[in-house]
């Protein structure tokens, strides 16, 4: 089969070399990769800045794809030659990547793909849509009326959030660093914050009346966690995939706020809640089977050969949309 490889910490992976197609274990499945997307992880461990995830070289990397079973570990139930699946189970230690002709992944990592998404659609999905539930959903129990902001309209996470929070009957409020962003957050359901221009203390005020939102979800980190602790309100919860710097933790204590920190990769990397993540999977795809979970993508389009020129592009930072990566 063909794969890209990282060979060098540092570099982006655009060497495709032929290699062996993977056998399943019992606990495993066989899948052709028809799809598979990028994420800024996939940057960090390329460059090394992520030194627990990062598989011993040279590796294939990708985390998240959509494909066909092509054949079912003994142990495995559930799935079916021929299925069409999608799931984040590679890309890191241990765990061979999706940009390649097959993986074979843990069953448990795995859900039947939406129905009503293309393989390019659903690839986009799993990494970012576990990301916006685990946070969201799992772990900070958001409920109906309540209000929950979301930094960001048209990143992976900050999209599917929006999305995922509305489906659940929040109000939800969405800064956006653009005209074109704000519509984009209306055309999804939000209230669009100008957040460069407004300052947080203002449109707190403008939109509880100065008590903060119930639940805040920090998918850029920065500066931003800061201002996302200042926004919440007392006793509310604030929730953070991107926290990876030092941070002053004067506004959460002040504010008395129960944190929330998402590490995505933690069940490929110790092996434990590799199921809840297929269960999350299979929730999404509900969801989007109803129409209420689309994902955004990038208009260009990639082969495996020009993985590199899909790297160098996510570096870039213009990409509007998930990267996908066309395999089969």
């Amino acid at each position: 089969m063909r794969a890209a490889f990282l060979t060098k910490t540092g570099q982006f992976p655009s060497e495709i070399r032929s290699c062996d197609k993977p056998v399943p274990t019992k606990d495993q499945l066989l899948v052709r990769v028809h799809a598979a997307s990028l994420n800024p992880v996939d940057l960090l461990i390329a460059g090394g800045h992520l030194p627990p995830a990062a598989p011993d070289l040279p590796a294939i990397p990708g985390l998240d794809f959509a494909g066909i079973v092509e054949a079912v570990g003994e142990a495995v139930t559930g799935f079916a030659v021929g299925d069409a699946v999608y799931g984040c189970a590679g890309g890191v230690k241990g765990r061979p990547g999706t940009f390649a002709d097959y993986i074979a992944p843990e069953a448990a990592l795995v859900a039947h793909k939406p129905r009503t998404l293309s393989m390019r659609e659903a690839a986009a999905m799993p990494l970012v849509g576990i990301t916006a539930w685990d946070g969201l959903v799992d772990r900070a129990a958001l409920r109906a009326d309540e209000t929950v902001l979301i930094h960001g309209v048209t990143g992976g996470v900050s999209h599917a959030a929006i999305q995922i929070a509305r489906s659940r009957g929040a109000r939800v409020f969405a800064t956006a660093s653009s005209p074109e962003k704000a519509e984009t957050a209306r055309a999804l359901g939000a209230v669009p914050i100008a957040y460069r221009t407004v300052p947080v203390a203002d449109y707190v005020r403008d939109h509880t009346g100065g008590a903060g939102f119930d639940v805040v979800y920090d998918t850029v980190g920065g500066d931003v966690f800061e201002q996302s602790a200042q926004a919440t309100r007392l006793y509310g919860r604030l929730v953070s995939c991107a926290a990876w710097q030092g941070h002053d933790l004067v506004p959460v204590l002040g504010h008395s706020l129960t944190l929330i920190g998402i590490f995505m990769l933690l069940p490929m990397l110790t092996g434990q809640g590799t199921a809840r993540h297929g269960q999350i999977l299979a929730a999404l795809a509900a969801l989007a089977d109803t129409g209420a979970l689309r994902p955004l993508l990038a208009e260009r389009r990639f082969s495996l050969n020009e993985v590199g020129d899909a790297y160098a592009l996510q570096a870039g930072g213009t990409a509007v949309g998930k990267i996908v990566i066309d395999i089969a």
